[in-house]
């Protein structure tokens, strides 16, 4: 994980005290950057990498020791057991977690629509937040809009799908796709993935993986007794991601 990455978790970290601070940066740096001894060099260039000014690093990390929150080792420092374990418990994740966050935060650079950018940077939260609720339902969010702007930009594939409205639903006569706006008010996302597969607009596996998470999406947007999981988040995640979304481009 950056240290970037780390810092949007911490919800204060603004209000946080130089002291507060250098500890996430010395977690950062055990954990993510695997180093068991840290100097006051590399603190310092934690700040640098986030564009905050030395606090005076050298001064703080001597008084940490006799707070009891760093302890010196050779060649410099480490934090204090105590303070790692609260720090693991509060911003420890997963490889999963880890792995499924790194999907996430490169799929931006790969799909520049601002729209999906906004839905991205939620599903990020949540999942790292342990809301996997939350989490696939952003993703399918993410991946719905992707798919309908994917249809619209082309003219043959929005042909292609008008065509295909009445013949898999012969009642829905007279409704012809020309926004965004027609499919949120004229057709169900499920209607809207079935005509998609009826004017062949993309192969079965994407059909199913669709129709499936829509069906999990539907499971975890209402209340109910059943329990979400990471495992369920992990699956929704990668497969709508690595199958549908960057798929249809």
């Amino acid at each position: 994980m950056e240290l970037s990455e780390l810092v949007s978790q911490v919800s204060d970290f603004q209000q946080l005290s130089p002291r507060g601070r250098i500890k996430i940066f010395a977690w950062h740096l055990h954990v993510n950057a695997k180093r068991e001894i840290f100097d006051n060099s590399a603190i310092r260039r934690c700040f640098e990498e986030l564009h905050l000014a030395d606090p005076g690093v050298s001064k703080y990390l001597p008084r940490m020791v006799s707070y009891k929150e760093l302890m010196k080792a050779k060649g410099g420092y480490k934090l204090e057991r105590g303070v790692r374990v609260d720090l693991d418990k509060r911003y420890g994740v997963h490889h999963s977690v880890v792995a499924v966050s790194k999907i996430l935060t490169d799929l931006p650079a790969k799909i520049p629509n601002i729209n999906e950018r906004a839905f991205l940077f939620e599903a990020l939260k949540c999942y790292r937040a342990e809301a996997f609720r939350a989490c696939i339902v952003m993703v399918w969010n993410l991946t719905y809009a992707h798919l309908l702007d994917w249809i619209l930009k082309d003219p043959s594939r929005l042909a292609a799908f008008n065509a295909a409205i009445i013949k898999r639903y012969p009642k829905k006569v007279g409704i012809i796709v020309g926004s965004y706006d027609n499919f949120l008010d004229d057709l169900k996302e499920s209607e809207v993935i079935a005509i998609c597969s009826s004017a062949g607009l993309f192969n079965s596996n994407i059909f199913k993986i669709l129709k499936d998470k829509l069906d999990r999406r539907n499971i975890a947007a209402h209340p109910s007794s059943v329990v979400v999981v990471q495992s369920q988040a992990d699956d929704t995640v990668t497969d709508l991601v690595n199958n549908v979304v960057l798929a249809l481009t």
